[in-house]
Parts: structure tokens; sequence; C-alpha cells
């Protein structure tokens, strides 16, 4: 009898201890939310980063969901292209699996966790964020050991191609609600993601992933914006997808992906088989004139 109430005090203590724990992991991890802005930071192209991992879920781009996230945040304004003027800032997203994710950012975190730091902007806009001293932990070191669903946000200027801010987001299990009819939901049903659990977990990702940036955002404002591209009469296509080059080297830096049949404006600069060009935002690179016509 003392044996066996031992045994049922023991499991009792146990199962103590596993509810305690379950209630205490629950409460780390509260439903994500939208991170929202009282004013916009400026206005921003999206464009689909080289790591496309989505299409491994048999999902399409995530460019409508990402611009209908900053709609609704209110931190940044889509660019009308029939403007006539280049983007503040070019939106390069990925996806994939952490490692994935990681390695496309990693190049970036030095710069953006600089230039966050150097605009004094820290301690005014981490205080304003929910979660963002956390989403800064998760952009400087990512742990965990299985692998899960990540998505990852650049910013990049628009002159240089230089990456400013980045943030990056990681989820096992969604815990969004896609009751209502607010503009991400609608942007997840437009790019397909709501139909699916890696489409609804790559959601979540992204959201994280632009609350992590919007973390970041008061750097962004000693940042000089782009400025308009060169008046030109001639411009290349591009023949087939390839890759918007830091400098004229395909081992170089990759600035953006590009599509074919995306019109480029050369600048007039060449170096062997490269041309400088400058796309519709004013973003500037280096491509192959093996991949124009």
């Amino acid at each position: 009898m003392i044996k066996s109430h031992s045994i049922s005090t023991s499991a009792i203590a146990t199962a103590a201890v596993i509810a305690l724990w379950s209630s205490a992991a629950s409460a780390k991890s509260p439903p994500v939310e939208l991170t929202h802005c009282d004013a916009s930071y400026g206005t921003i192209a999206v464009v689909d980063g080289d790591t496309q991992g989505w299409s491994k879920f048999g999902l399409g781009s995530p460019r409508e969901l990402v611009a209908a996230i900053a709609r609704e945040s209110g931190c940044f304004e889509i660019h009308n292209a029939a403007s006539g003027t280049p983007a503040n800032f070019l939106v390069n997203v990925i996806a994939g699996d952490k490692e994935e994710v990681d390695q496309g950012v990693q190049a970036a975190k030095g710069l953006a966790t600089d230039a966050f730091v150097r605009s004094g902007a820290a301690g005014q806009v981490l205080g304003r964020v929910p979660g963002a001293g956390a989403l800064m932990g998760m952009f400087g070191g990512l742990g965990g050991k299985k692998k899960i669903v990540a998505a990852g946000i650049r910013v990049v200027s628009p002159a240089n191609g230089q990456t400013l801010i980045a943030g990056t987001g990681q989820v096992k299990k969604s815990t969004l609600s896609f009751a209502g009819g607010t503009p991400w939901v609608a942007g997840a049903d437009a790019a397909g993601y709501r139909a699916s659990k890696n489409g609804k977990m790559l959601t979540e990702a992204f959201i994280l992933a632009y609350n992590s940036v919007v973390s970041q955002a008061g750097a962004l404002s000693a940042v000089q914006t782009a400025a308009p591209a060169a008046k030109t009469s001639t411009t290349y296509t591009v023949a087939v997808d390839t890759n918007l080059y830091a400098s004229a080297d395909a081992n170089a830096k990759t600035v953006r992906a590009l599509r074919a049949d995306t019109e480029l404006v050369p600048t007039g600069s060449k170096a062997g088989l490269f041309v400088e060009v400058s796309d519709k935002y004013g973003t500037k690179g280096w491509v192959s004139v093996e991949d124009l016509r």
C-alpha cells in the first residue's frame, strides 16, 4: 500500500509539473499580432528574393501577402509604379527552412544591427513594439533543432542595393486565426496561403519577419532615399530568369532576382560581359549581357 501510494503521489506530482510547464509554454506563445505604426516610413516595392522556398510547398509568391501586411500595418506604403518616381525602399522576401533563411539574411545582420544602434532609435522604437526584444534576439541567433517553416524580409536601398535592415520569422505551428476580413487575410487568400497548413505557417512567419523589420525601422529615417533613374531612350529586356548583382561578377552578392521580360535601363557602365542597369524602382546592379535581349 505504501509503494502504491508513493507511485500515485509521484504520478500526481509529475502531472502537476507537466501542467505547469504546459501553462508556462502557452504563456510564452500568445497569438501573433501584426505591429501597427502611426506614420509611414516611406514607399516600398516588394520583390521575390533568391530563396523561394514557398515553391516547395506548392505555393506562389508571397508578394501580395507582404504588401497586404504592409498596408494594414500603416508602417509602409506600397509604391505605385505609374507615379514615375522610384520607391523609397525595396523589400526583398525569401522563405524556406530555418537554415536557408538564416543564410539569406546572415550577410545583412552586421550592417542592419549597426545601423539600428547608430540611429539612436533602438530604445524608443523597441519600447513601442510588442515582443520586439524577442524578435531582435531571433534576428541575432535563431535557435532550435527541428526544421521549421521560416521567412525573411530585407529592406534594401534602391539607390545602391545595400541591405538596410532585415528580419526573420519561424513557425512550427501557426497560432493565427484567419477569421475576419482584414487586409492581410485577403492577402493570404490572394496568394493561396490560407488553403494549406504550410501556407498558414508561412503567413505567420512573414508577419513575424515583418514585425522584426518594423522594430528596426527607426534606422531608415537617416537613410537617403533613392534618386530617380537617369533618363535614357535605351532599355534592355531580361531574356531568362537571372540575378542582379552588386558588382560585375556572377559570384558577387545578389541584389535581387530578375524574371524574364523584366525591363532594365542601362547606366552606361560596362565591365566585360556585364552592364550596369537600373530597374523601374531605381535599384542599380550588374547583369550579364548573355541574359539580356
